[in-house]
């Protein structure tokens, strides 16, 4: 039996950038839908649902399927209880009440400091002096492109504290999709991932989902383009690159690069002429981007 063979570090980090990339766009998406005024957890469910059936036609196209063994059951219904169910109600509450894309942004942002702990508690996973400083440097790059005048919602401790809860919820998604990676693909993973997380969501699109439903709105062209791109690219595709990700890299090292996604919403926004960029804004992405250098740096005996 042949030996597995590693994937090189600079095609990990191509995922990685690829990935959150996708992820930067996913929030002018979001937006299209929600300026249509189509319900969060309607477009949620079906992108979540149709990430899942696209994933299962793939693999099953290539005989690829692998049944869940029964021992890692419990740990898929975990996987897919922190993402996409907890991470992504939380997340997009959480912006919703707080009123403020700074302040959400910098909580986010403090997903790497969470994981630090998580990767070297659970996975033995070795952080260096040098890592740690790239990871600060980062998160202060990330303050000063989040950084923007916004007003504070009335309920902004309510998005605090969900903002908090996506966080936490992202660093249990990577150490469980850790556990996991040895034994099953990436596209496996988050194939059962969405599907499971599909019935999780199922009961709050039924609720809420449904509220003001319309064939005529919500089976339009602009409704569907979205939601299939979410769907698509930034749930099939950047999921599936992401798992490598954390299985190469590791939990610590994997999660600086989902704390940049707001650095590369801002980019694709000004290249897409939604917004304008600073100088204290493109400052701040040199910043993460050396930060982001310097911690992924192996110190060599």
């Amino acid at each position: 039996m042949s030996p597995k063979v590693q994937p090189s570090k600079v095609l990990i980090y191509i995922a990685s950038i690829f990935a959150i990339t996708l992820w930067g766009m996913s929030y002018i998406w979001t937006d299209q839908l929600i300026a249509l005024n189509i319900p969060i957890f309607y477009f949620v469910f079906v992108r979540i649902l149709l990430a899942g059936l696209v994933l299962f036609l793939f693999n099953t196209a290539y005989a690829r399927i692998k049944r869940i063994q029964r021992q890692d059951l419990p740990k898929f219904l975990l996987l897919a209880f922190f993402e996409p169910f907890i991470y992504f109600i939380c997340e997009t509450y959480g912006l919703k009440e707080t009123g403020s894309p700074t302040l959400s942004a910098m909580i986010i942002a403090t997903i790497p400091i969470f994981s630090i702990g998580a990767g070297i508690l659970f996975f033995k996973e070795k952080v260096n002096v040098v890592n740690i400083i790239g990871i600060l440097f980062s998160l202060v790059g990330i303050v000063m492109v989040a950084m923007a005048k916004g007003e504070l919602g009335d309920n902004f401790i309510w998005g605090i504290i969900l903002l908090l809860i996506a966080v936490i919820a992202e660093v249990g998604h990577a150490s469980v999709t850790k556990s996991l990676s040895s034994n099953y693909s990436s596209q496996i993973i988050v194939m059962y991932q969405f599907l499971i997380g599909s019935v999780y969501l199922f009961p709050l699109f039924l609720w809420k989902g449904l509220d003001g439903f319309s064939a005529g709105t919500h089976f339009t062209p602009e409704v569907w383009y979205p939601i299939i791109c979410l769907a698509i690219l930034c749930s099939s595709l950047a999921f599936s690159l992401w798992v490598s990700t954390i299985k190469n890299l590791g939990v610590a090292k994997s999660s600086i690069f989902s704390a940049l996604i707001p650095v590369a919403a801002a980019i694709i926004a000004w290249i897409l002429g939604h917004e304008i960029l600073n100088s204290r804004q493109w400052i701040g992405i040199a910043v993460s981007t050396f930060g982001v250098i310097l911690s992924q740096y192996t110190a060599k005996r």
